[in-house]
């Protein structure tokens, strides 16, 4: 009687075992590409069938698909739909766009006018002067007569006109270049998709602008930001349901000559790369838009500087940013310290409202 009792609790057991063997952990899905010049990261989490990984697999090549789709589309030197529109500004000529350019024309001009133009997709050309149009960057200087016209008839997307889809502008100076807005709208448009498609938990990182949504198998999903001149985290930060962050640095585009670095961050008032500022983190809370304002807010706030950066953060209503000056001292709100985590010794900074 004993033997049999004990036998039936081990089959008990054995089955008991069997059952969550069966019962799979929760997974990860992810896939890295290369897209819009950098690296492109998407993870899904909470996958617990064969199936459902299937579809992760299928959501996540659907999203990197649209991201090329985006990028050779909107592609501000390789012939594209982008440098079709700009060369017929060039021209004086109107055209007609379609509808999802129109779209993005007008809510990048709309980020321009609450930045006070610091961040302004329509000086393609002066990025074109400075070489940062292109895969490599030469070190020289642009042509000093040729930045004396472009500060004597400074273009932005303020002197576009678009009248449903059709778009002109009397300055042929003009000329678009999405590379400060385009990522930021992929990180929505990538969400959108992800959360049609049933999944609510993923990651989002197209070259450290980053979006979450939901957790990472009931934990919040964990980031670094980029330190400016050291590898490794600056710091770290748990990103909640629907944030996003967007980093700007002279550490990601740029050339050196006599000792001094010059970055793809241009001043459009001063038509010079920015020198005062290494590097300026956003953190988007949840709501609309996060994607785009992760990715356009830290620009207007990097390019105003030392005595102006809190009121272009204030114009924004941006109120988690870190700010890294050209000596290396950290400034960052109060909002955006009670998240941060640093690894090691606390770096030296100071905390403003």
């Amino acid at each position: 009687m004993i033997r049999g009792r004990l036998f039936l609790r081990v089959l008990l057991c054995l089955g008991f075992a069997a059952f969550l063997g069966c019962a799979r952990a929760p997974q990860v899905i992810g896939r890295e590409s290369f897209v819009f010049g950098t690296r492109v990261e998407i993870l899904l989490a909470g996958v617990e069938s064969e199936e459902e990984k299937s579809r992760a697999e299928a959501a996540i090549r659907e999203v990197l698909r649209d991201f090329d789709a985006l990028h050779r589309k909107y592609h501000a030197w390789q012939p594209s739909a982008l440098t079709a529109v700009n060369e017929a500004l060039a021209a004086g000529k109107a055209l007609d766009v379609d509808a999802e350019m129109a779209g993005f024309i007008r809510q990048a001009a709309d980020y321009a006018r609450r930045g006070r133009f610091r961040f302004d997709p329509g000086i393609g050309r002066l990025i074109a002067l400075w070489g940062f149009q292109s895969d490599e960057f030469a070190a020289r200087l642009p042509d000093q007569k040729a930045l004396a016209e472009w500060r004597a008839n400074p273009a932005s997307i303020a002197q576009l006109r678009l009248g449903g889809n059709h778009l002109s502008s009397e300055n042929p100076a003009v000329a678009l270049d999405f590379g400060g807005y385009l990522k930021g709208a992929a990180l929505d448009r990538a969400a959108r998709r992800l959360k049609a498609a049933g999944f609510r938990h993923a990651l989002i990182n197209i070259g450290g602008n980053v979006m979450a949504l939901g957790e990472k198998n009931g934990a919040p999903w964990k980031i670094g930001v980029q330190h400016p001149r050291q590898p490794g985290a600056l710091a770290l930060l748990d990103l909640r349901d629907g944030e996003a962050i967007g980093t700007s640095g002279d550490y990601q585009r740029y050339f050196e000559l006599d000792g001094r670095r010059y970055s793809h961050l241009l001043d459009p008032k001063s038509g010079e790369p920015v020198a005062h500022t290494q590097a300026v983190t956003v953190l988007i809370v949840s709501g609309a838009e996060s994607g785009v304002r992760s990715d356009v807010f830290s620009k207007p706030i990097f390019i105003a500087g030392d005595a102006a950066w809190q009121e272009a953060a204030r114009d924004l209503d941006a109120r988690h940013v870190l700010r890294v000056r050209a000596d290396g001292a950290l400034e960052v709100t109060e909002a955006l310290y009670r998240r941060l985590r640093f690894p090691g010794t606390p770096p030296p900074l100071v905390v403003v409202p």
